[in-house]
């Protein structure tokens, strides 16, 4: 059995390394040499894990206590939620101001139903001012918000120009198609490294959110500076393709948000646009903050 499990997972990870190949051969990122990880965890991950969420777990206990009912309230009502256009107004959304102020006539087949993507830029910046213990603590609140609300989570790292034979690093933590207990252990492995190629993997998530059958598909990349990797990815080359990026995954379906939690605010700002941006000022917060932003797509 065991032997099975291991040759699952060996599956699943040539599986993430062959399509993530195959996705950017036609784009800016053609030539980069990619490997994707299912990174293992280590004894200690546990402890720091306990530290983290000791705190954590008590106020997403009480979060997804009060989301819990309205999922099961939307799934027995005949009106789909949060909708562009449609023949009900909500005026307590337009508090969002996502435009999504609108509920429609849902058909009976179609029930409500949401899968996140959380992306954690791994890059060597992220060290400073607390800023990574901020990230996992955030990762740990959306993960555990996830299993007990039962929605399909991806929490995916990475990092560029490890090694000219590994420019583009992608650690997945965690997939909803392959996931497992110790996922949330896995999770503490997220470290501060080296660049980051933010385009490349937007894109691979994007589209590993595409194959989910849930209706809603939310990618929230949680990041403490611009792109920039080797040999010119960086400035107006690496902005381009990111918006490019979004634009093409939006029209596809999923909805973008970036949690800046570092000193270029701004250039984030700029590249992901401000209705999709989330100036992240308080650290400790920061967890509870980004749990309740999910809940506005349930």
């Amino acid at each position: 059995m065991l032997n099975d499990a291991k040759q699952q997972e060996r599956d699943f990870r040539k599986k993430l390394n062959r399509e993530a190949r195959e996705l950017v051969a036609d784009t800016v990122h053609k030539g980069i040499k990619l490997i994707v990880h299912r990174p293992e965890y280590e004894v200690e991950y546990k402890e720091e894990y306990a530290r983290l969420s000791k705190e954590l777990m008590p106020v997403i206990q009480e979060i997804a206590r009060k989301t819990l009912p309205l999922l099961e309230h939307e799934i027995a009502v005949d009106y789909a939620k949060n909708q562009y256009y449609g023949s009900k107004f909500q005026a307590d959304s337009v508090a969002y101001r996502d435009f999504r102020s609108f509920a429609k006539k849902r058909p009976p087949t179609e029930s409500p139903s949401l899968v996140v993507g959380l992306r954690i830029d791994e890059s060597a910046s992220m060290a400073a001012f607390g800023r990574l213990e901020a990230a996992k603590r955030a990762v740990i609140a959306v993960y555990e918000f996830c299993q007990l609300c039962k929605i399909p989570v991806l929490i995916y790292g990475d990092t560029a120009d490890v090694s000219r034979m590994e420019q583009m690093s992608i650690y997945a933590y965690t997939d909803s198609e392959h996931p497992n207990p110790d996922d949330r252990y896995k999770l503490m492995g997220i470290r501060a490294r080296n660049n980051n190629r933010d385009g490349l993997i937007l894109r691979m998530m994007a589209e590993r959110l595409l194959t989910s059958s849930e209706q809603t598909k939310l990618l929230i990349s949680i990041s403490d500076g611009q792109p920039k990797a080797m040999e010119d990815y960086t400035g107006s080359v690496a902005a381009t393709d990111m918006q490019q990026t979004i634009a093409e995954y939006e029209r596809k379906g999923i909805t973008f948000l970036a949690a800046a939690i570092g000193q270029d605010k701004e250039v984030i700002s700029q590249i992901y646009g401000q209705e999709r941006f989330i100036d992240i000022t308080n650290l400790e917060a920061f967890p509870r903050q980004l749990v309740r932003i999910i809940t506005r797509y349930i």
